[in-house]
């Protein structure tokens, strides 16, 4: 089933948590007729939060894609988590998108987590719309949120709707409606219908004067985009709708502007204006670029795929569920077609890939009516069949190779131990981690052979902590679980040329070897980078290449201080040295390391702790416990505000110091602050810290 391009919009929805995506998604089925009632995160009955885990905790972990018509438009919808520790969620889902609806919370405004899904989706070049939520809550203010997307994340929100009272129905001015600034209409909602009935009258005359001002702007702006929607508005004529709606969306197209919207996802007040704001503004496949690629077995030639039938199949994997019955693996189609019963290329692994079944998908599992026989360009399919590749990878067509940029996922910061507790179970465990690594790339798990304990790694606490639950509870293994530890890295401080020999006898051979090798600090951005600049008449290929494969198997290991793995490290083979009998392979090899130790000792090696980014909401009487606590933290405070009794502090914090941090922020504000945190950076650790690791 091939659907029209031109009416399909594939959209995530993306926020901080609790701003309300998953309500938004909710109303959206509703009023969509895809489902006839609609589920409320509280009582754990959501569509896309399926897993036992989101519907405990009242959050999303898992990223879920639904489909549904709206009018004569089919929206494939991503509903992402808002938690940092799932930020690799939202990494994938924007990778894949056209476009993307930025949920923000009318009372909490631009949160930490609203900050790092806007730089995610300026990455990826992905056009937006906001919707301002939750204006029906106490604390609601319409025109600070508006003025922090515009300032804290340097965007340019243009409001299309403006809300017509704010909080709840206790408060002076409680909000009832929204005010249309296309159409210069207010529309009301009645509750009963759940946000399917609504009504338009006249603006009223105490919202006329402020509504006209945000009409004003909302003209200006739009005339800047469109010369004949600015000849109108110098001349005072009237601007037809139609026109304002096509500016808006070669504005949002070219992300010169995200149009803003506003409501209570809550009680359906607002959605469909939002619904209609996707249809309208955001892109379909046929409005995103060509995507770009190279095929690997031409020398790395640059490829070009169009969003086309014409053009041959490619398509990108961005998730991969594991099932005992076969992996479901999430694909994006770019161009062509993918049928079923066929065969594709993975030139990643240079592995052909069986197609056998193609699913439509619903939340996280297949749509039982969704089996589907063909997908065209531009679309968002599930496929059974492929055994080789991972998240990230490409398939193609096998005549028309091309190999698309991949998704690049943060590093771990913590680690956990595990041990099985039988040899049977360590086969078990061993099966399911791999398993686990298949559906999540941020998670991470290596076999410590000295202790036999097993090390997996997340990006937080709350992911450690969902982890653990799975394999107690989904996969009952019979494990011991450790407590999380940092997961530190190690890395030098200085430049240094030192020289590395071989003087052995090795099975009644002597063997000579001197090489010349330098090692420095790299740049934050680079890992480990190892490079040979010998000569090549200089010395035989086979044993500069010894030399190097010996080093770069070093900078794999680990540090002197903890053995903790290396990073940020840069280090060239300079010159080697060779007897004509007495010098081989090993000799350069047994030189190398003999050269990378005593590089890696000298040059000052120093301990990188990770820091994370914290941001508090508090109660201004609690400000100066926070303030306290956190200097006894090794913290240091970067930003403070204070918005209407609630103050804000942003500080960078070592992860080793936030341990167990929302028990401490619950006793310190008596359950009323709230906290969000992210990882920010590698930082040398201090002296104290790094000599509790000393071997």
């Amino acid at each position: 089933m091939i659907r029209q391009p031109e009416k399909l919009r594939n959209i995530g929805i993306i926020a901080h948590i609790d701003a309300g995506k998953t309500t938004v998604t909710e109303r959206m089925l509703f009023l969509s007729g895809t489902k006839h009632k609609v589920g409320r995160v509280d009582y754990g009955n959501t569509t896309t939060d399926d897993d036992k885990e989101e519907q405990e905790r009242g959050i999303t972990i898992f990223s879920a894609c639904v489909t549904f018509p709206w009018n004569d438009i089919r929206v494939n919808l991503l509903d992402t988590p808002g938690h940092v520790d799932f930020t690799a969620e939202v990494e994938r889902c924007l990778r894949v998108l056209d476009g993307a609806v930025v949920v923000f919370s009318a009372r909490e405004g631009v949160e930490a987590q609203s900050e790092t899904v806007w730089r995610q989706a300026d990455k990826y070049e992905v056009p937006r719309i906001a919707f301002i939520n939750k204006m029906d809550r106490e604390g609601a203010e319409f025109e600070r949120v508006f003025g922090q997307i515009n300032e804290r994340l340097g965007a340019n929100p243009l409001a299309i709707e403006i809300p017509v009272g704010e909080g709840p129905s206790h408060v002076t001015n409680p909000f009832r409606g929204v005010i249309d600034l296309v159409r210069m209409k207010l529309v009301t909602y009645e509750l009963e219908s759940e946000g399917k009935v609504f009504s338009e009258h006249d603006v009223p005359e105490d919202q006329l004067e402020n509504a006209l001002l945000w009409r004003e702007t909302l003209i200006d702006e739009l005339s800047n985009h469109s010369e004949k929607l600015m000849e109108l508005a110098l001349g005072e004529q009237e601007i037809p709708e139609d026109l304002i709606h096509e500016v808006l969306r070669e504005a949002t197209l070219s992300r010169s502007i995200q149009p803003v919207l506003c409501g209570s996802a809550l009680h359906g007040i607002g959605v469909q204006p939002l619904l209609d704001g996707v249809c309208r503004y955001l892109p379909s496949p046929l409005d995103v670029p060509s995507v770009r690629g190279t095929n690997p077995f031409k020398k790395k030639t640059e490829e070009e795929r169009s969003p086309s039938e014409k053009d041959p199949f490619c398509g990108l994997v961005f998730k991969v569920l594991p099932a005992k019955t076969g992996d479901l693996y999430w694909i994006r189609v770019y161009s062509g077609a993918l049928k079923s019963n066929s065969r594709m290329l993975c030139p990643g692994k240079d592995k052909k890939e069986n197609v056998a079944q193609l699913w439509q998908i619903h939340a996280t599992k297949k749509d039982r009516d969704g089996q589907v026989d063909e997908v065209g360009f531009g679309d968002i399919v599930g496929v059974i069949g492929p055994r080789f590749a991972i998240t990230g990878d490409t398939l193609c067509d096998p005549k028309a190779p091309i190999e698309l940029e991949s998704i690049s996922f943060p590093e771990t910061v913590l680690e956990m131990a595990i041990e099985p507790e039988s040899t049977a179970e360590r086969k078990k465990l061993a099966d399911t981690l791999e398993m686990l690594k298949r559906q999540d790339p941020t998670f991470k798990a290596k076999e410590n052979e000295e202790t036999g304990q097993t090390l997996i790694g997340g990006m937080g606490e709350l992911h450690l902590e969902v982890i653990k639950n799975r394999l107690l509870r989904d996969f009952n293994l019979d494990v011991k679980v450790h407590k999380p530890r940092v997961s530190y890295r190690e890395t030098i401080e200085n430049r240094i040329e030192v020289t590395g020999e071989c003087h052995r006898q090795i099975a009644g051979q002597q063997l000579f070897a001197r090489v010349r090798v330098r090692m420095e600090p790299a740049a934050n951005d680079t890992a480990i980078e190892v490079k040979n600049g010998v000569e090549p008449e200089a010395l035989p290929a086979e044993f500069s290449e010894a030399a190097l494969v010996e080093l770069k198997g070093r900078c794999e290991g680990g540090g002197p201080i903890g053995s903790f793995p290396l990073t940020q490290l840069k280090v060239t083979l300079l010159e080697g040295e060779m007897n004509l009998e007495q010098s081989n392979e090993t000799a350069f090899t047994i030189a190398a390391a003999d050269a990378f130790e005593k590089a890696l000792h000298a040059a000052g090696p120093i301990l990188l702790e990770p820091v994370m980014k914290l941001s508090i909401t508090t109660p201004d009487e609690y400000y100066g416990d926070f303030i306290g606590d956190l200097s006894q933290r090794r913290s240091k405070i970067v930003e403070t505000d204070n918005r209407g009794g609630v103050s804000v502090i942003e500080a960078h914090a070592p992860l080793a110091e936030l341990f167990g941090y929302s028990g401490a922020m619950r006793s310190l504000s008596q359950g009323r602050a709230g906290a969000s945190m992210e990882p920010l950076e590698y930082a040398a650790a201090p002296p104290s810290v790094a000599s509790t690791f000393a071997l």
